[in-house]
């Protein structure tokens, strides 16, 4: 059974999008959740799915997903800010609204999914699809999780294609020269939204 904590989660493990992530923040969970996944910094976006619970407050209590504006609706307090929080900081920003109708409100922030650090990869590799980006990763990493690149793949032109500023970028990716501790460089870190294609 996952246990509450207040500010301090494990070290983030970045995992597929399949699998339900949580993290819990605040007072006792009244229902199990699975493992502790996001860093303590991690920050709330869109799509992401959430669970407020109010201990001895279940009518207020409430699973929600983090709208497009940033914001969450929640009985009684109606919407609430979300995005651009980490999970502590929305567990204190629900406990001060809730303390004008409740006295000293015991609120716990459940990150159940998240949705809106998604990576990419796609081509010639074991298993391409949608992957969570709970903390930090590199190209090498994303590639580990996909399963390796197949026997017949280009793998000296792998390329991390990044929208930026409305423009997108490419960078290019040699997978024999990072493996062969050549030009480390190229091996940066993967951002939300980024895709790695290996041709």
């Amino acid at each position: 059974m996952a246990m509450a904590i207040s500010a301090i989660a494990k070290p983030a493990v970045a995992q597929s999008s399949a699998p339900a992530t949580a993290a819990i923040v605040g007072g006792p969970a009244t229902a199990p959740v699975a493992p502790v996944s996001p860093s303590a910094d991690y920050v709330i976006g869109p799509d992401d799915r959430l669970s407020v619970l109010f201990w001895r407050d279940k009518d207020i209590s409430a699973d929600v997903v983090v709208r497009p504006d940033g914001k969450i609706s929640l009985p009684l307090l109606n919407e609430i800010q979300a995005a651009g929080f980490t999970p502590e900081q929305l567990r204190t920003h629900v406990a001060d609204a809730a303390s004008k109708y409740i006295e000293q409100p015991n609120v716990t922030v459940v990150i159940r999914e998240i949705h809106s650090r998604n990576v990419y990869i796609t081509g010639k590799v074991t298993k391409s699809g949608t992957y969570t980006l709970a903390g930090d990763m590199n190209v090498m990493q994303l590639i580990a999780l996909a399963g390796g690149v197949l026997e017949y793949a280009d793998d000296r032109n792998i390329v991390v294609i990044r929208s930026e500023g409305g423009r997108q970028q490419y960078h290019r990716f040699n997978y024999r020269d990072v493996i062969g501790h050549k030009n480390p460089q190229q091996n940066i870190q993967l951002r939300p939204g980024d895709t790695v294609v290996v041709p």
